[in-house]
């Protein structure tokens, strides 16, 4: 009888103990890993601060007499740096990329040509639109960017949660995210504008079904898939050049949530995703992905022609299969989530031998723009802040000065090029490789494709597809409705006329 009473008093006991939560307990688990303060409290230039400065400025004539009070205030006032023009919400992780499979053939960059060799990887995942304070389960497509730090210099491979993009031509890149953005005058989110230019370009609505079908919204970022959306120019060790596109594919499977589930979850937690991932790695639920790619030859590109280069289009797998490359495995968590995620800057110029990037005009497009705005960001020298360094190879380069930080600024080495000083040489490759040059038209390529996708749905997934059509198409101007129901009876009658019955329009 003692026993048992025993037991339940334990039992009662346990159950009253919370399950460690490693984002709510952080500060109690910086407690107890400290005896005591991490040190003296001192100024930014590291001057011990009395407890009467820390406490109080009334006990001085003026407040400019108070350093440390002036230290801070300077400083908060200048704290918040200029939040991405794409892509602002986002989470971050750290891990490994493995290589499973050889793939030297096709392609000589060091990182892929070991089974089993590992590098490390830096990950941002995140919403396309909004703001940094959007919730994270809005119906949105959604950035998966990969930087790999290889011993040949970082890539970047820049990709979303959708296989293809909703525009080729850069031309339209300011157009189309002015128009999905905050109306300039009112300051809210304008449905009609938004409709309005994806109307205007047929090729986006093979994007916009998939945002508006159930994989519109991950259930988990662990459960989302990545697509870097370029073919890319590769080349091996013979100067033999190949073409292939990237796919990291969830080992958890894709799951998603609909738009109720969303809408229940985001009222409770807006930043579900980025707390599920955060939570899932410091618990040890590591997640992964299988990195594949589609392989393309000359050959097979003089067949095919520059559609394979088309950003709006899948390439079949049919012809093409997906091979395995390699796994993806998040297993750290960031430290600092300013230091680390929010000054992360993704780069498609970010490339190493054997990856040439991709010959069409968006990814040239993006190499500019990119570039531009993470120096708007973060200033000229953001390449040498800690997590976007190159940090497995001696950088040397003839690129000097600038807004911190600047590191030890190439010390004492000549700043020119060429010089007789012994600066930095380039090398020479034994094979010489470049892109290779396409001709890009304004032709719709993707309308078949787009049809097979509503085809492929199964009857209740055309049927949330529908409502969800029928809840953002609603909310524009009557005449931009019919226009959207035109092009969409243009790409499969059943689609357009359901939607069509849902909005009433004859």
């Amino acid at each position: 009888m003692l026993g048992l009473v025993t037991f339940l008093v334990l039992s009662a006991a346990a159950a009253e103990v919370k399950e460690w939560d490693p984002i709510k307990d952080q500060v109690l688990d910086f407690k107890a890993s400290n005896d005591g303060p991490i040190g003296v409290l001192t100024t930014s230039g590291g001057t011990p601060v009395s407890y009467d400065e820390a406490t109080s400025t009334f006990d001085i004539d003026s407040v400019i007499d108070n350093e440390y009070f002036l230290d801070k205030i300077t400083h908060f006032v200048e704290e918040k740096i200029p939040e991405r023009i794409v892509h602002p919400k986002g989470s971050g992780a750290f891990g490994y990329f493995e290589v499973t499979h050889d793939i030297s053939d096709i392609c000589k960059a060091n990182f892929l040509n070991k089974i089993g060799e590992k590098t490390p990887i830096a990950v941002r995942l995140s919403t396309t639109q909004g703001h940094r304070g959007s919730p994270d389960l809005s119906r949105d497509s959604r950035g998966f960017s990969i930087k790999f730090y290889t011993k040949e210099g970082n890539l970047d491979l820049l990709g979303f949660s959708t296989p293809v993009f909703n525009f080729k031509d850069p031309i339209n890149f300011d157009a189309i995210n002015h128009a999905i953005g905050r109306n300039p005058a009112t300051g809210f989110l304008d449905f009609s504008t938004l409709w309005d230019m994806i109307s205007s370009f047929p090729d986006a609505f093979f994007i916009t079904l998939m945002v508006f079908s159930d994989m519109g919204i991950p259930a988990s970022y662990t459960n989302m898939a990545g697509h870097p959306i370029h073919t890319y120019q590769v080349v091996n060790d013979r100067g033999v050049n190949h073409f292939v596109r990237f796919h990291f594919t969830p080992d958890a499977g894709v799951k998603t949530l609909s738009s109720e589930e969303a809408r229940n979850i985001s009222s409770i937690d807006p930043d579900y995703l980025g707390r599920d991932l955060y939570t899932r790695i410091a618990k040890g639920d590591y997640p992964s992905w299988t990195v594949s790619v589609q392989i393309l030859s000359e050959k097979d590109i003089k067949k095919t022609g520059p559609v394979v280069f088309d950003v709006t289009t899948l390439i079949s797998e049919k012809d093409f299969p997906l091979q395995p490359v390699g796994k993806i495995v998040l297993n750290k968590n960031y430290d600092n989530f300013h230091a680390q995620v929010e000054q992360m800057a993704f780069c498609p110029s970010s490339l190493v031998p054997g990856i040439l990037g991709a010959p069409d005009k968006l990814f040239q497009a993006r190499r500019l723009a990119y570039r531009h705005t993470q120096m708007y960001r973060l200033g000229s020298n953001f390449k040498k802040i800690p997590v976007n360094c190159p940090y497995r190879v001696n950088a040397h380069t003839y690129v000097r000065d600038g807004v911190p930080p600047v590191g030890d600024n190439e010390k004492g080495a000549p700043n020119y090029y060429p010089n007789s000083f012994n600066g930095a040489e380039p090398y020479r490759e034994k094979y010489k490789s470049k892109l290779i040059k396409i001709k890009e038209t304004n032709r719709v390529n993707n309308r078949a494709q787009t049809a097979q996708y509503y085809e492929g749905l199964s009857p209740g997934e055309k049927s949330r597809l529908i409502d969800n059509l029928t809840a953002g198409v609603g909310l524009a101007f009557p005449v931009i409705q019919t226009r959207v129901v035109k092009v969409l009876k243009g790409i499969h009658p059943d689609l357009g006329q359901r939607l069509a019955n849902n909005l009433s329009i004859n």
